[in-house]
This record gives structure tokens, sequence and C-alpha cells, in this order.
């Protein structure tokens, strides 16, 4: 949550979402560049390229950016931020990535945290050692990352829910370069990193 413009600015939301601003705060124009300048201000409001809300009492919510959204073959427009959000939230989960552009359902990639990991197996008297391969067919693995899913979805339509999810092995890093080092994913860097398991997701 933002908070409410500041004296002076105005805030308000576009059709598509997209949260445009506008006041003394707000540029006139790129330096030389008028193409750019007509591709983000229209009657003086900026398109700030963010995705949000406004509620009653004027209080803005910035729930994604615009670059982010999937569009499944349905033509459904999914912002992937909140789920990934609520999802990360809640243990076991480690890392996630939402995907469905193109596609007709949306899923998830899903890495487990190591910490939950050792927890969980602990509790339930299994090796520390025990493989992903296994968990990730553990009907009580699969249960709770479920849980972590249903919570998510509690934050979208239907139609925007995560319907799949897939565990898979490994980390996203600013180490291995799937994480920008403000800890936000690199989409494209992820989706080519596991293309084989986004593909099995649409296969099952």
């Amino acid at each position: 949550t933002v908070g409410q413009p500041v004296p002076g600015s105005a805030v308000r939301i576009a059709d598509d979402g997209e949260v445009l601003i506008k006041g003394g705060i707000v540029f006139g124009t790129y330096w030389n560049d008028q193409a750019a300048t007509d591709a983000v201000l229209t009657d003086e409001w900026f398109a700030t390229g963010d995705l949000g809300s406004l509620d009653e009492d004027g209080y803005l919510t910035i729930t994604g950016r615009k670059k982010d959204i999937l569009i499944t073959s349905g033509g459904k427009n999914v912002s992937p931020t909140v789920l990934e959000d609520r999802l990360r939230s809640r243990p076991p989960i480690g890392q996630c990535i939402v995907v469905g552009d193109n596609r007709p359902f949306v899923a998830a990639l899903v890495t487990l945290d190591p910490e939950d990991v050792a927890h969980w197996l602990y509790v339930r008297g299994m090796p520390a050692d025990t493989p992903l391969s296994e968990l990730a067919s553990d009907p009580r693995m699969r249960a709770d990352v479920q849980k972590a899913v249903d919570f998510a979805n509690q934050a979208v339509s239907r139609a925007e829910s995560i319907r799949e999810f897939r565990l898979v092995e490994g980390e996203f890093t600013e180490d291995n370069g799937l994480l920008t080092p403000s800890l936000k994913i690199k989409r494209h860097m992820v989706t080519a990193a596991y293309a084989d398991e986004i593909e099995a997701l649409y296969r099952s």
C-alpha cells in the first residue's frame, strides 16, 4: 500500500488497471523525444507502468507491473505478482513463478525453502537427505503446497487462479541470475531455465 496522493497531485486507475498520476510532480516532456512523451503522457496524466487500485478513502495499493501481465489463451489478464507474493508467504514455499501467458490456464513452478523442508522431514522422521524427487510425489508435501496455493488463489478470481503447480529443484537467487539485486524475479531467465518443467505443466 502506498497511501493517499500528496497535495497537488492526483491518482486514478485506467480501464486496464494501470496507475495514472497528474500534478506538479510529473515532468512535461522527454528531452527531444516526443514519441516517448506521447507514449506515457495523455492530457497531463502520466502512465506509471504500475498496476493498482484505489479504495473508497483514496488510498492507493500497487498490485504489480503492467509489463508482467500474463494473458491466457482465453484472453484473461492475470497479474502474477499478487499470487507469487501470497505463495511465498506460506511454508514450505521458497521461491515461485506464476506462468500462463498464451496458455489455457494459470500454473506455477515452486521451489521449497530448505529450512522448511528440514523441519518438515524431521517432524515426520524422514532422512534429512530425502531427495526432492521423492518429496515432489509425497502426497503430504503436495497437500501442504496446495494449502499455500489455495491461500494465494483467495486473492483472485477463479479464472486467474493457479490450477496446477510443479515442484522444481534449485533456487532462484541473484548469484544464478534468476533474481535481481532487489530480489525480483527475472521472468525471462526463469522461464528459459525451467522451460521443460513449464511444458510439463501443460502436458499433465
